[in-house]
């Protein structure tokens, strides 16, 4: 009774202080209460051991974690999820523990929470900031609806290596793009109002540049110069500390020989100095112990005291800072005023949630009966699915297919496949619970269709946590595929990645068609080259033969709940597509990594000689370029006009947009500059802004740009933005490559 009497005082406090929105002054106050092993408390999270509306573990480990929510020894908890659970565990803390300070439930809501979107890489492939935002509102409202107050999203690392499988889990490889989307991720995941029910907490990960890591490996060492970290790497995450990002989450990867946990210069004098961030930073999943596989600590002592010194505020699943930071502090080893600027940072987290003035308010099992898969949800999943397609190629208008009158085989192993298409990352939602291209094709009853899987994709069960085994000794299906797509009109072959085979830890060698595709796609094509090729992956892929042979390819990703639906839309053209790649995709391996906005060289050639900057097998270009994404609208630029603005170092930049077919559609209008000179090399390109353009058949734009310092500048090696007058090359189009081109002096 005592405990409850203590906790309404504190709510009655802290509604008060909400409303003046002075609750600084009761963080100091309530910090000034704490115990040091309180403190550190608030810097412990554990993840969900135990069925909280069960009874209660009675020894072992569960029993001290258990004792430890009661006794207010636990800040945050992960992957704990429902209404009810997440009530009734926080009551053990809050109705519990001296103070009765909430706790932070968290989880992975990636892309989507019940209802999955499409995989961050292809929502970034929409360029529609506007629908990467509402996204994320969806996947707040949904999770918030099932208890949870944090996600560990958005990711915004920057890469350029797509053998990297959390490329899926990012906007690719351009830092404007990337820092554009992020902002929109952040906005739609915490919405307008910080105490509102249906706010979630983002987590911008991870600080910083394991999007580079070596060989793209996961969890390996990144190696990159100053200018790429200033330039390349921080962008995005400056942005979301701006837009007002609660946390950060540091990363697994070194970066000059200091794993990123334990950086002083990333965590403390860049993101708490320079960017004068207050949010709380978080480590990622056994980051802190993993110091001592890096060989950077000694110890778990050692780690616990370089990870706090560093700035990582909460020690996520290593329970370090629970076995040693109490005594460090006592021993004098470390600085208590580190101990107080974590607690007060996670302390602040949860107030602007309002969590001390109501620690339950997100757990109603009314919301989440009605909000889980709404209907509402399931439509923005299908606006924002065809929004992320990008229509690779399309010779002699090959697509879109006649609705009527054709005799159609769709073959592959993602055919018919209806948990493959959710992607990786979606923890709460259901197998097979996407709808399949089959499905898609089939709600249009004109055509007749008829299914073949050819080949099956792994050899055993797929799983989450286990290496998938891809089936390279099967053939079985192959001959009967064969033998359905000859005389078929039109084969449609639904080919890629498993769902799971991207994403953390999916790290890949070969980039091509896994396991057996590749042949079963060689074989159709010998009796059938009418083919469409439905693309459904995490990552760029090496498709070279199938860009030479093949007059369609669409790439789907991995579009969510509404995949099969969006796909057949696009194919019979009751969307016209308009998404462009956010990565760039390799004719070869060899050529990776690979990205648009590369430096000149000192011999950038071509010349007759070999001594230029060159493969002496492949060529430099890529098989399809940043940027690039085709139409069923045919659209052109003209009258590009290139104007310095009076007085000012801006630059006005007008162009003329035309559809100059017959089908209404949108293009996504980018603008790239070069610097020609400056103190610190530049790109030949880099995307400074863009605009998706809707137009009518046969209508004409005007589209405008303004260029200001902050797109023309640049940052030092010493981190330390600057603007150089002198010469910049301005184009415009509908790719990185071609299009409008004017320079203009400065």
């Amino acid at each position: 009774m005592k405990n409850k009497i203590v906790l309404l005082l504190l709510i009655l406090t802290h509604t008060t202080t909400l409303s003046s929105q002075n609750y600084e002054v009761e963080i100091e106050t309530l910090l000034k209460k704490m115990t040091l092993e309180e403190k550190v408390g608030q810097m412990n999270q554990y993840t969900g051991f135990f069925d909280v509306t069960g009874p209660a573990p009675a020894d072992g480990d569960n029993k001290a974690k258990y004792d430890d929510i009661r006794n207010g020894r636990v800040g945050s908890m992960l992957n704990v999820r429902g209404a009810k659970q997440i009530r009734e565990m926080q009551k053990l803390a809050v109705e519990n523990s001296r103070l009765g300070i909430p706790i932070l439930f968290g989880m992975d809501v990636i892309h989507g929470h019940k209802t999955i979107f499409p995989i961050p890489l292809a929502e970034a492939a929409s360029w529609d900031l506007e629908a990467i935002e509402k996204a994320a509102r969806v996947a707040a409202i949904e999770a918030t609806a099932e208890g949870i107050h944090w996600t560990f999203a958005p990711m915004v690392d920057i890469s350029r290596d797509a053998r990297w499988g959390r490329v899926m889990e990012g906007a690719g490889e351009d830092p404007f793009l990337g820092s554009k989307i992020a902002v929109a991720r952040v906005k739609g995941f915490q919405g307008d109002d910080l105490t509102a029910s249906n706010t979630l907490a983002a987590c911008v990960k991870h600080f910083a540049a394991y999007g580079f890591a070596e060989s793209g490996k996961d969890y390996n060492t990144a190696d990159i110069g100053s200018s790429t970290l200033h330039n390349v790497v921080l962008p995005p995450f400056k942005a979301a500390a701006e837009a007002g990002a609660l946390t950060f989450m540091n990363s697994f990867n070194e970066l000059n020989g200091i794993p990123a946990t334990g950086d002083k210069y990333l965590q403390r004098d860049i993101l708490k100095g320079e960017w004068g961030y207050d949010g709380m930073v978080v480590s990622d999943w056994g980051s802190i112990t993993e110091m001592i596989a890096h060989g950077y600590a000694e110890d778990g002592k050692h780690a616990a005291f370089l990870a706090a010194d560093a700035g990582s505020d909460m020690d996520m699943e290593s329970h370090l800072y629970k076995l040693h930071l109490k005594e460090l502090v006592e021993a004098g080893e470390l600085d208590i005023a580190h101990i107080d600027d974590a607690v007060r940072r996670i302390l602040r987290v949860k107030f602007k949630l309002g969590l001390f003035e109501d620690p339950y308010k997100y757990s109603d099992e009314l919301r989440e009966k009605n909000l889980l898969l709404h209907p509402d949800h399931m439509n923005a999943a299908l606006d924002v699915a065809k929004k992320s397609i990008v229509l690779l190629k399309n010779e002699n208008n090959f697509l879109p297919l006649a609705k009527t009158g054709k005799k159609i085989a769709l073959i592959g192993p993602l055919g018919d496949d209806k948990t493959s298409p959710l992607g990786n990352w979606r923890l709460a939602s259901d197998d097979g619970t996407a709808s399949s291209v089959l499905e898609g094709l089939q709600s249009y009853a004109g055509n007749s269709i008829q299914f073949s899987k050819g080949i099956n994709f792994a050899s055993d069960p797929i799983h989450f946590v286990h290496e998938l085994k891809i089936n390279t000794e099967d053939r079985t299906g192959i001959t009967e595929a064969v033998e359905l797509a000859k005389g078929m009109d039109v084969v449609i072959m639904a080919l890629g990645e498993h769902g799971v085979q991207s994403g953390e830890g999916r790290s890949r060698a070969h980039l091509g068609l896994p396991g057996l595709q590749q042949e079963l796609l060689e074989a159709v094509y010998a009796v059938n080259k009418n083919i469409v090729l439905v693309l459904m992956n995490g990552r760029p892929l090496t498709i070279d033969w199938a860009d030479k042979n093949l007059p369609a390819i669409v790439e789907t990703w991995h579009l969510g709940s509404k995949s099969g639906n969006a796909i057949a839309q696009v194919i019979y053209g009751d969307y016209n597509p308009s998404g462009k790649l956010p990565m760039t995709f390799p004719k070869t391996i060899g050529q990776v990594p690979i990205y648009y906005n590369t430096k000149n060289t000192g011999r950038p050639g071509p010349i007759d000689l070999v001594f230029w900057s060159h493969y002496i097998d492949e060529t430099n270009a890529p098989l399809y370029p940043f940027g690039h994404g085709l139409s069923y609208s045919d659209f052109s630029y003209s009258e590009l006009n290139v104007a310095r603005l009076a007085m000012s170092n801006s630059i006005s930049v007008k162009l003329l947009l035309t559809n100059n077919s017959k089908v209404d559609g949108n293009e996504v209008v980018q603008l790239y500059i070069r610097d020609r000179v400056a103190s610190v090399t530049r790109p030949i390109k880099e995307l400074k802004g863009f605009e998706k353009v809707f137009l009518k058949a046969g209508e004409t734009k005007q589209i405008q740009f303004t260029l200001t310092e902050s797109e023309l500048g640049f940052y030092n090696n010493q981190g330390k933005f600057i603007f150089e007058k002198g010469d910049f090359d301005i184009m415009v189009g509908g790719s990185s490559v071609g299009g409008l081109a004017d320079t203009i002096k400065l």
